[in-house]
């Protein structure tokens, strides 16, 4: 089961005079992943390393520590929860205190998992989008089990025939609700998922 963030969080932490500070959230496109850490980095603070997932599009950056025991640590975090359509940046303030290699990874990839882990999340769905049709008389029982069933209607068109409606539903409620709108149209309804 996938997560996102349901809003942005921060999270702090000193660790040997340095301080790291994690902001995370949702983010659904890479620009706006960029956009978030372009907000959110201190350009007085050390170090702004950062990663993201979004899907199968994943990125991390060390800005400037050594390779490896930043941005990757962070993305590890991300993908430790099992979480998508996220970015987290951890921003650091040295502090006088050189952590080394393993102490870099611990900090930067376990401020990220703690901001996480504190987070109020919630459960991605994968959503289908349906079109299908029904006649005038059929419309209020369709949109009641449509709703029941979880379904957002996103455009309705009436005609002469009926109302072709376009929809989103929970991918695993699909194989189900054809055969609803199929008893409900008496199999008159052309069923066609979009994507």
């Amino acid at each position: 089961m996938t997560h996102t963030l349901t809003a942005a969080c921060s999270y702090q932490e000193d660790i040997k005079k340095s301080r790291f500070v994690a902001h995370a959230a949702p983010v659904s496109s890479v620009d706006d992943a960029m956009r978030f850490f372009a907000e959110r980095g201190d350009p007085e603070a050390t170090h702004n390393c950062w990663a993201y997932r979004i899907g199968q599009e994943y990125r991390f950056n060390d800005d400037g520590e050594p390779g490896g025991t930043a941005g990757r640590p962070i993305l590890q975090a991300i993908e430790g929860q099992d979480m998508d359509r996220v970015a987290v940046l951890v921003v650091r303030w040295y502090g006088g205190v050189k952590l080394g290699a393993g102490g870099l990874v611990r900090a930067y990839g376990g401020c990220a998992a703690n901001c996480l882990r504190l987070a109020e999340r919630t459960e991605i769905v994968d959503l289908a989008t349906i079109r299908c049709g029904c006649g005038f008389a059929e419309l209020a029982l369709l949109k009641s089990r449509l709703a029941q069933a979880g379904a957002a209607i996103q455009q309705e068109d009436f005609n002469e025939d009926g109302v072709a409606l376009c929809f989103t539903v929970p991918r695993t409620a699909i194989g189900d609700l054809e055969v609803t709108v199929a008893n409900i149209t008496r199999g008159r309804s052309a069923w066609e998922v979009m994507s």
